[in-house]
């Protein structure tokens, strides 16, 4: 039944101009399409895609950063398929975008709320269903998008390596040619590996010439290896050039960054942990596999 519940509206439900949301937990970004297709089953289609609808992207890699947390969290459920209305979020989301995909700027007027906006649609998850993980995840990501801009974020990342045992040096605010921290273990920091690390906290993916930069920066201040961290993500430009520099670069989004900085939490500076403060919750597992 539940299985049922969501493939109906994929076929015989969703139409011509529905908007398409679709979260991407390995890039903590989401990405929207317009539907402009009827749907299709092509038993000759590559495995498994035999069933599918045209869509037209509208935009992609939009920071979850960029959402408010009562629609992130309509967003967060078990359920692939399911219709987004509660609390409005499907009006909200369409508002975003003419906003340049942020939430809370000046803008158009956002369309009033219907009388059942504020309830779970039929077919629409209810809070049971929800993945109370990447929730807590979100609010954590608006925290540390909200304290750590700028030269912030480079003092979060130095503070997350010296957690792992690492000596660290900053470079001074301006010009850092390249160099935002130097790493190494050891009492003194003379132990190996030697790190270079580029931070970069635009909401914006980098591109391959951020890689390079540090590639060659390592080169020039010794260092074996290099750990480069963008607040925005890495273009797909990038992500190629993953097997190449897979034994001397180590590239963090935002969602690595959160990853450490829960796996080293409390490693952390007691100044670091005041602007972070979080608590272990337990929950229930469920038995459906969160996608």
């Amino acid at each position: 039944m539940n299985h049922a519940s969501q493939l109906w509206p994929f076929a015989h439900e969703m139409k011509a101009g529905d908007w398409a949301v679709v979260p991407s937990k390995r890039r903590s970004s989401i990405h929207i399409a317009e539907i402009i297709g009827d749907y299709v089953f092509d038993p000759g289609a590559p495995d498994p895609y035999f069933h599918w609808r045209d869509v037209r992207w509208v935009a992609t890699d939009v920071p979850r950063a960029n959402f408010d947390l009562d629609v992130l969290h309509t967003l967060g459920a078990f359920m692939t398929i399911f219709r987004v209305r509660r609390n409005g979020a499907d009006k909200r989301i369409r508002a975003m975008a003419e906003r340049g995909w942020r939430s809370g700027l000046p803008g158009p007027e956002l369309p009033s709320s219907g009388p059942d906006d504020d309830v779970p649609a039929a077919g629409e998850p209810s809070d049971a269903n929800v993945d109370l993980e990447e929730v807590g995840r979100d609010q954590i990501v608006r925290l540390v998008s909200q304290r750590f801009k700028a030269e912030a974020l480079e003092e979060l990342v130095d503070a997350l390596l010296r957690a792992q045992g690492y000596q660290t040096w900053r470079s001074p605010k301006g010009a850092d040619k390249g160099v935002d921290i130097l790493a190494a273990p050891g009492s003194l920091g003379f132990g190996r590996p030697r790190l270079c690390v580029q931070v970069k906290s635009s909401d914006s993916p980098v591109g391959r010439e951020v890689l390079d930069q540090l590639v060659g920066t390592m080169q020039s201040v010794q260092a074996e290896q290099g750990l480069l961290v963008s607040w925005g993500g890495f273009r797909t430009t990038v992500e190629r050039e993953i097997p190449s520099q897979f034994f001397r670069v180590r590239l963090w989004d935002a969602r690595d960054l959160i990853d450490e900085l829960l796996r080293h939490y409390e490693q952390l500076d007691e100044e670091i942990r005041a602007q972070i403060p979080l608590k272990h919750v337990w929950v229930v597992a469920t038995s459906e596999e969160p996608n």
